[in-house]
């Protein structure tokens, strides 16, 4: 990482480096207002606009992924491997996928469109265990009310 900020003339500053332990530290997939308020603990001076611009530029470098899910609030992941993402429907919890990258998904499509393929994202959506329980208590209620 140290030789790709070199290559772009940029350094590891002590903001960008606590931003990326606090996210690697955390598999939660947090929001920039959650990384924010979790780097203002080690790091009080800290602006928002630092922690959304450090988040930019890590990304960029491939330290990070940005997860822009299904028209929801941007959200970070530490692991910058390809991988696959669920997203609750009921609190928008977000959790990796324990499937490997579907490289023949893309091989696929090579002849059969006019676009040259770069990459995919595949979204999985369901309710996380909580959610689950909360709907299920709440479908019972119901029978019981009719």
């Amino acid at each position: 990482m140290e030789q790709r900020l070199r290559k772009n003339k940029m350094r590891m500053t002590r903001q960008r480096q606590v931003i990326l332990e606090v996210l690697r530290k955390h598999n939660t997939h947090p929001t920039a207002d959650e990384i924010y308020a979790m780097v203002r603990r080690r790091l009080p001076r800290i602006s928002l606009g630092t922690v959304y611009r450090n988040l930019e530029i890590l990304s960029d470098l491939g330290e990070i992924q940005t997860l822009e899910l299904s028209g929801h609030q941007k959200r970070f992941d530490g692991n910058p491997n390809k991988h696959y993402h669920i997203r609750c429907v009921g609190c928008g919890r977000v959790d990796d996928v324990p499937l490997a990258p579907m490289a023949q998904l893309e091989n696929q499509l090579y002849g059969s469109t006019v676009y040259t393929i770069i990459g995919h994202r595949l979204e999985f959506t369901g309710l996380c265990p909580e959610c689950s329980r909360k709907e299920q208590l709440r479908r019972q209620d119901a029978s019981h009310l009719a």
